[in-house]
């Protein structure tokens, strides 16, 4: 599916090489498109907002 800006996409969230949080799906919001496989994210946590640039397309959704 081609990525447009305002569409709810999932984010997998890395977590922590700790251990202390693990990876979560997030839900996010495509703010803008540099290529049909790479967009920028506004991604949605619980505590608040992540803006994440250049973030290229996965081969899995979420949970």
């Amino acid at each position: 599916m081609k990525p447009t800006v305002g569409r709810i996409v999932y984010y997998k969230s890395y977590g922590t090489t700790g251990g202390e949080y693990g990876s979560e799906d997030r839900a996010s919001i495509i703010t803008g498109i540099v290529d049909d496989i790479t967009v920028h994210l506004a991604v949605l946590n619980p505590t608040g907002l992540f803006f994440n640039t250049n973030v290229k397309q996965g081969d899995s959704g979420g949970s």
